[in-house]
């Protein structure tokens, strides 16, 4: 008899966790989804805080970093264009003089 082993995936992770009640951890799973892709930079901020404490940011950053993600909040980072970037600048044009911003 051979007993399967999950491969450490994210997908399997959350799954486990859910299981061994620790669900409230996973901050993508009781909160809003679409925060973790949102155009509001200050949105992308509060996602990337919530990433903070869950168990599985290394593992989700990694992951994302291996897919090239296209976009969005994976294990704390922004990801655009399948690289990790500082910070999402708002809509819209920079302001023509910077010291009148």
């Amino acid at each position: 008899m051979t007993t399967s082993v999950l491969e450490p995936t994210l997908s399997n992770l959350h799954d486990e966790a859910a299981l061994a009640d620790d669900y409230d951890r996973l901050p993508c799973r009781v909160n809003d989804p679409e925060l973790w892709f949102a155009e509001a930079p200050s949105d992308v901020e509060e996602a990337k805080a919530l990433c903070t404490d869950c168990p599985v940011q290394q593992m989700c950053f990694s992951g994302a970093l291996d897919r090239r993600e296209p976009w969005g909040v994976w294990g704390g980072e922004l990801f655009l264009q399948g690289v990790v970037i500082p910070r999402k600048r708002p809509r819209g044009r920079p302001p023509k003089n910077r010291e009148s911003a």
